[in-house]
């Protein structure tokens, strides 16, 4: 592929030097309520179209389409199960989190519970939630760059996901919660009309039929019509079977369990906003994913499997490979920027959650006792997110050349896992207790962290992060299936172990202003 670099450097500067200038624009953080928060001032509208924005992440534009193009029909299984989980926010979520939190997911764990304990623990959450869902995003940085620039050498991939780290820092630190708002707006926008105009392009290529495209994509597959049918990817075993399942149950529930999702709730004025976010996030996404289901085949029919497979990047490199097929080195440019982009806004929004959680839920509260001033607890963030970053910036590298949609997925068991049994307990059972609270969290973390760590994903086969060793004795690649039940599991064991209910008081509290907002900002 003749790709020209300096083009594709000149489009990638030119986005990030326009929205750097809006970022600082925007940016007025007065108090910590502005830097996490941006002041609760963004309507659904705008909300939604940023939650998209920071949901729709590398995973969805370069490793869904590329999982399409290689495997069919079970590639698009990964963009049925991030579009079903906005179920799960919309009617079990959003409204009563708005209600009852300020800034993080550990405002309303511990809003009936102690303190320090159970923040202390939705923060160590949050950052190792963060940590695996950035991790994707900078392999696919690395694998992106190698495409475009012809970059072969681990040395030259390494470096770019650096940069892509370094510059991503640089928007969480000038404009909080404010500035990463604006630069998801801007990236959502560039996206969907990216998607779009793919999509129509290649359905006018072949005829605007889309039995010709796929027709075309099994030609060029050694798997045939089998695209077009459940099993190419998950149907070669029991075992595959078991994992498939393991995996939709990941996407369906992990999303109602990620912290930077969450966290959006609270930049929209009251709760009626917050269910508008959830439905203008789930239509804009819903057009998006079917736009995929195009770009994948057509990506297969265009190129070639083999084609795919070899470039620099592999699977991820089929969106990519696509656009300079159909529009030159003119589109592979625009593609480029914009999904950098993708991935520099949905860093950045990962960097801000989880900075946030460490300076408000454990500086704020566990350190300080609550008596902190929003300066330093402003400033605290900022350190944190220069942490958080360089420890991203050497996970990517590590993870460099895995599928990212595969990546985030197992970001997704860990948020299913680690918050979403809490989540579902605080807000809608009374007798849940400090105890069953830090039993969930840490129980359905550790089961996950020690199901993946024993997987195929760290050793055991040739696609595996440690390729050359073999420790795995868990045999499914996402452990949904296992940790998700472990989780709610621990949670009730801990909360009949625990004492009784620990405030009555506050437990009413809770419920009337999660149900009505009642005492919420």
């Amino acid at each position: 592929m003749a790709a020209n670099p300096v083009l594709n450097i000149s489009i990638f500067g030119v986005f990030v030097l326009i929205t750097l200038v809006i970022v600082y624009r925007v940016s007025s953080i007065g108090t910590a309520t502005d830097y996490f928060a941006a002041g609760g001032r963004f309507s659904g509208a705008q909300n939604g179209i940023a939650l998209s924005g920071d949901f729709l992440s590398a995973a969805s534009f370069l490793g869904i389409a590329g999982a399409i193009a290689i495997h069919g029909y079970d590639g698009f299984l990964y963009s049925i199960g991030f579009l079903v989980a906005w179920l799960v926010n919309l009617l079990l979520v959003a409204e009563l989190l708005r209600n009852t939190g300020r800034f993080t997911m550990g405002d309303v764990l511990s809003f009936r519970m102690r303190q320090r304990p159970v923040r202390a623990a939705a923060a160590v959450s949050t950052l190792v939630i963060s940590f695996v869902y950035m991790i994707a995003q900078m392999a696919g940085a690395g694998g992106l760059v190698a495409l475009l620039l012809d970059v072969h050498s681990a040395g030259g991939q390494a470096l770019v996901i650096a940069v892509v780290g370094l510059v991503m820092v640089v928007y969480v630190l000038v404009g909080g919660m404010k500035g990463t708002t604006w630069v998801q707006i801007i990236k959502a926008s560039m996206l969907m009309l990216c998607a779009v105009l793919m999509t129509l392009f290649l359905m006018g290529k072949f005829g605007f039929s889309m039995t010709s495209l796929m027709q075309h994509a099994a030609e060029k597959n050694p798997l045939g019509v089998r695209i077009f049918a459940p099993g190419a990817q998950y149907g070669k075993d029991e075992l595959t079977k078991l994992d498939f399942v393991s995996l939709s149950l990941a996407l369906v529930l992990g999303v109602a369990g990620l912290p930077h999702v969450l966290m959006r709730f609270y930049t929209v004025p009251n709760a009626r906003q917050a269910r508008r976010s959830v439905v203008w996030a789930t239509c804009t996404m819903a057009v998006f994913y079917l736009c995929t289901l195009v770009i994948g085949y057509g990506a297969g029919a265009v190129n070639g499997t083999d084609v795919i497979r070899s470039a620099p990047g592999g699977e991820n490199s089929a969106a990519p490979l696509l656009a300079y097929r159909v529009g030159g080195t003119v589109l592979l440019g625009i593609v480029a920027a914009i999904a950098f982009a993708t991935i520099l806004a949905v860093v950045a929004g990962l960097t801000l959650t989880a900075a946030a959680s460490f300076a408000h839920d454990l500086y704020a509260n566990v350190v300080k006792h609550g008596e902190v001033d929003p300066d330093s607890e402003v400033r605290v963030a900022r350190v944190t997110a220069l942490v958080v970053g360089a420890a991203s910036i050497v996970g990517g590298i590590l993870v460099n050349g895995q599928n990212i949609a595969f990546l985030v997925a197992l970001a997704f068991a860990f948020a299913a896992s680690a918050n979403l049994s809490t989540l579902l307990f605080s807000l809608f059972w009374k007798r849940f207790n400090t105890t069953g609270t830090l039993w969930g969290i840490y129980g359905g973390l550790g089961s996950c962290l020690v199901l993946v760590i024993f997987s195929p994903v760290v050793s055991g086969s040739p696609e595996s992060i440690l390729p050359h060793v073999d420790f795995a004795w868990f045999p499914l690649s996402n452990p949904g299936l296992v940790s998700i039940p472990i989780s709610f599991l621990c949670g009730c064991i801990g909360t009949f172990l625990g004492d009784a209910e620990e405030d009555p008081g506050r437990a009413a509290e809770m419920e009337v202003r999660s149900l009505t907002g009642i005492g919420s900002r």
